[in-house]
């Protein structure tokens, strides 16, 4: 029986055909280089299409600073919102493996469109002397194909990092070891896709034409599929559970339906089958928690229950079933805590580029760095960070706390947010200086050139959203992956990118909420066209104060949590408790 054991994995993960997956032969480590080469290769894509967006708006569409960034944070954030639906198809029907496989379709066919309408007469817009005019067909050809890409990109996002997480047995504590690394890495080729981008494709687009530059994402994306595809023996798959939105309600319907019944003291009169395995298909049992007391009365066995067979699920559920619906609620306060973090991210994409697009640009005599590619430091802070925090600081903090992954999760993202705080002030400060050097050289009427300072001074801003992404975003990644029930780890993976949907939402609405204040009795307000008019630092000041609070709800959030407890795992996840 032992042998069996060692053979077989114990988390229910199976191999392409069904069977229960061989250790030996599939996931693990051996599985991982095409999932982060297909990771790698799609965000090579997503990124060398979106960087320059904002900038792709003005110029061909011909849109102002406000209409394009609110367009870019718009299309960005229902690029994040979308992978709810990616995700509940995954969890409830098909699996990560041919959501996964089935999105990318989508995906490349809006690139391809994409690529049409910057290279295609009748589609490309018609310019003249530097001006496009762009007709509302024209316009409205863009837009679908950005909307076919977001709707790609929610059944992608949410379904590989779970998918890559799932290669890893968790009843196996060397394998249980190896996901936490995993993260890391996966954000590391997630930023290695945006590195190239960020340069390369950014200065093809500026320098060589659109046509190019969105072409070249979707030849790429393409090889992504390939690589995913090539990979397929190796995978482990975790089957879908069926509908997590139809458990949920259950229990809502259960417990209100059994108000007026009293808990028993002893929680182990609750409601659960007696075999080994969960009655939900691809998860684990968990153990009680005493939150949330009233959704107990859920897994109450009446006598009425008892003279049932089978089991009604609309009035009798399973303590795990009950402890799902009570995990997705202890996690929600921490996901709002994420929504600032996002709004301060996005804004390397919006107001970031508007910023070095008044700056001088020169790299010597005759090249130009486009503004957009300075996200490049972004992605080289996050290059440095993850192998040093990997390599070195987790070691270093597993000394001295005992813990295997050093931080908490909790206390990793907590880092992040204090970081992100840091990106503000130093944006808001590089915003001061350059607008002292337009008073001082009496710039503020000109638009068609450039204030002298170097753009390079944007370099801080960027390499300390870096930093902070290293702690917050694969923080989430990690948190969200293991706080989720196991049959519910695709949407929950999906709800942690809805936070950047939501912080892109919010940019949105800041933009639109300054605007409308600050251009009452005809003033210009902080972010009027010409910048040099304006006052873009109270744009970042606000942020940092925003997020500064953000930080103080966070703390309380923090402490308040309880993580959760499976049967088999109760006495490791307890020692994670704490934020320290």
């Amino acid at each position: 029986m032992e042998d069996i054991k060692d053979e077989y994995t114990q988390d229910g993960t199976t191999d392409i055909h069904g069977n229960p997956a061989i250790k030996k032969n599939t996931g693990n480590w051996r599985a991982c280089p095409y999932i982060l080469a297909n990771e790698c290769c799609e965000r090579l894509a997503y990124y060398g299409m979106s960087t320059n967006l904002v900038n792709y708006m003005k110029d061909r569409l011909h849109q102002g600073n406000v209409t394009a960034a609110n367009n870019v944070t718009n299309w960005s954030g229902t690029c994040y919102i979308m992978p709810l639906l990616g995700a509940f198809i995954a969890d409830a029907y098909i699996g990560r493996y041919w959501t996964i496989s089935s999105f990318m379709i989508v995906y490349i066919l809006g690139l391809t469109l994409l690529t049409m309408t910057a290279s295609v007469k009748g589609l490309k817009p018609s310019c003249q002397n530097g001006v496009c005019d762009p007709t509302r067909a024209q316009t409205a050809a863009v837009f679908t194909a950005l909307y076919l890409i977001a709707l790609g990109t929610g059944g992608i996002k949410p379904c590989v990092s779970s998918f890559g997480a799932d290669q890893f047995d968790d009843s196996d504590e060397s394998e249980k070891k190896r996901k936490s690394s995993f993260f890391n890495w996966f954000y590391f080729s997630i930023n290695i896709g945006a590195l190239i981008a960020s340069s390369v494709l950014v200065w093809i687009q500026t320098d060589v034409g659109w046509g190019w530059g969105f072409g070249i994402p979707a030849v790429v994306m393409a090889i992504a599929v390939v690589s995913f595809f090539m990979g397929t023996r190796l995978y482990r798959h975790q089957k879908p559970g069926g509908s997590p939105l139809t458990r949920i309600a259950q229990v809502m319907v259960a417990s209100l339906r059994k108000a007026g019944v009293k808990v028993p003291a002893d929680k182990s009169l609750l409601y659960e089958i007696t075999q080994k395995e969960s009655a939900i298909q691809g998860s684990r049992k968990l153990d009680h928690t005493d939150q949330f007391k009233f959704l107990d009365k859920a897994a109450v066995e009446t006598q009425e229950d008892k003279a049932r067979s089978p089991v009604n699920p609309w009035r009798l559920c399973t303590i795990t079933q009950v402890e799902e619906l009570k995990s997705i609620l202890r996690i929600l306060p921490v996901w709002a805590s994420g929504i600032v973090f996002s709004t301060v991210y996005s804004q390397m994409s919006t107001m970031f580029v508007l910023q070095g697009n008044t700056l001088d640009r020169h790299m010597g005599p005759h090249f130009q760095i486009p503004s957009a590619s300075l996200s490049i430091f972004d992605t080289i802070s996050v290059i440095v960070w993850v192998p040093i925090y990997d390599r070195i600081i987790v070691p270093a903090v597993r000394r001295s706390t005992g813990r295997e992954r050093g931080f908490t999760q909790l206390t990793r993202m907590g880092i992040g947010l204090v970081i992100s705080i840091f990106s503000m002030v130093a944006a808001g400060i590089l915003e001061v200086a350059r607008l002292r050097t337009v008073a001082r050289h009496g710039l503020y009427d000109v638009t068609s050139g450039y204030v002298p300072m170097s753009i390079f001074w944007q370099v801080p801003q960027y390499f300390i959203v870096g930093a902070a992404e290293i702690f917050t975003f694969i923080g989430q990644l990690e948190f969200f992956y293991d706080q989720a029930p196991d049959a519910m780890r695709s949407m929950c993976s999906a709800l942690s990118l809805t936070t950047v949907a939501l912080g892109n939402y919010l940019s949105t609405l800041l933009v639109t909420i300054v605007t409308s204040i600050t251009t009452r009795n005809r003033k210009l307000g902080w972010i009027p066209d010409n910048l040099n008019r304006g006052h873009l630092d109270y744009f970042f000041w606000l942020l940092a104060v925003l997020s500064l609070l953000n930080f103080g709800v966070y703390l309380l959030i923090a402490k308040c949590y309880t993580y959760k407890k499976t049967v088999e795992d109760e006495k490791t996840t307890t020692n994670d408790v704490e934020l320290q």
